[in-house]
């Protein structure tokens, strides 16, 4: 069958420059890529209701995925419409901890304690949160809370867990004392976003942190980077290199080709690198030492087989020094 040849309607046509394309591949967030896409389509002609319509989602979606879209450049958050952030009402996120631009609906207070006060389900919250405090809550938090619920529409059994989640998150960094009710809450607009509303969802997703964390303590042991934490630049970098399908062994081989060339750790070439491999499509370690010119040309030592290179095979000296290296972090 011959090729067929794609034509968009000169109507249609959207321009991403490369560089564009580049942030939402870091991101590594599909959500904000379509969101993305539907303000370059509407000409950010359109407000946060008409696009979770026409995208078919929550506003809490809407609201999580423009936090993205922020946080990495594409779009300024402002209160009103404007070409340039695409969709309207939205306040200004705190860029940091990714929160969502946009508080829920206002509700009211005497109406949430009501709510409490007649036994229903979200009452179970309220009581579950107040025991694992160790406190009352106050008006202010009982809302949030019930916004949770409410709004973004988790069932108490997935609140609870993300509760405790969130408790034992701030345990970890040496926190006594329990997590605000506003963190909470931005932790509930990721899972929403995550569509995280069953326990199997949520245990899931806990699960696959909980691996993530430990792949970067090894990454962290083949930086040398000792106890201290990524910073959050860092961070992004490494779960870039994650979620393009690099293991901890093929990430130290990029390492040490950044520590022979560079004589340090330069984190934007080092990410150069896996960038181009990953283009290449390979992965593996295998597959980089057999496959990637620039690997097999490089030699420790300053030489390589000239015979071997000709054919386009592997360096054995490469190869055998990698292997060391792989050793070496393994019994560490």
């Amino acid at each position: 069958m011959s090729d067929i040849r794609i034509i968009l309607p000169g109507s249609e046509t959207v321009t991403l420059t490369g560089q564009t394309i580049d942030k939402l591949i870091r991101a590594g967030d599909s959500d904000a890529a379509l969101l993305y896409l539907y303000i370059l389509k509407t000409q950010g002609q359109k407000t946060s209701s008409e696009a979770a319509i026409a995208l078919n989602k929550s506003k809490g979606w809407i609201a999580s995925a423009m936090a993205v879209l922020s946080r990495i450049g594409l779009v300024q958050l402002d209160t009103g419409v404007s070409a340039q952030t695409g969709v309207a009402e939205y306040e200004d996120v705190d860029k940091a901890n990714n929160v969502m631009p946009e508080e829920p609906r206002q509700y009211n207070e005497q109406e949430v304690t009501q709510i409490v006060l007649s036994g229903s389900e979200f009452s179970i919250v309220i009581e579950e949160t107040q025991r694992r405090f160790g406190r009352k809550l106050i008006s202010d938090e009982m809302v949030r809370l019930y916004g949770i619920y409410d709004y973004l529409r988790l069932p108490p059994e997935v609140i609870l867990l993300l509760i405790t989640h969130c408790i034992s998150e701030s345990r970890k960094t040496g926190n006594s004392r329990s997590p605000s009710v506003r963190y909470i809450e931005q932790a509930a607009y990721k899972w929403e976003r995550e569509g995280i509303f069953t326990l199997e969802k949520a245990e899931e997703y806990l699960k696959a942190l909980e691996e993530r964390k430990s792949i970067r303590g090894e990454i962290k042991r083949i930086l040398q980077i000792g106890d201290r934490e990524f910073s959050p630049t860092q961070k992004d970098y490494v779960d870039g290199w994650l979620d393009m399908g690099f293991a901890p062994d093929a990430i130290a081989v990029a390492y040490d080709k950044t520590m022979v060339n560079t004589g340090k750790m330069a984190w934007g070439y080092m990410d150069k690198i896996l960038k181009n491999w990953h283009s290449k499509g390979l992965h593996t370690v295998k597959e980089i030492i057999e496959k990637d010119s620039s690997q097999r040309k490089r030699s420790s030592v300053g030489h390589y087989d000239s015979a071997a290179q000709k054919h386009g095979e592997p360096n054995p000296e490469e190869i055998e020094r990698v292997q060391r290296l792989l050793n070496k972090i393994k019994e560490e």
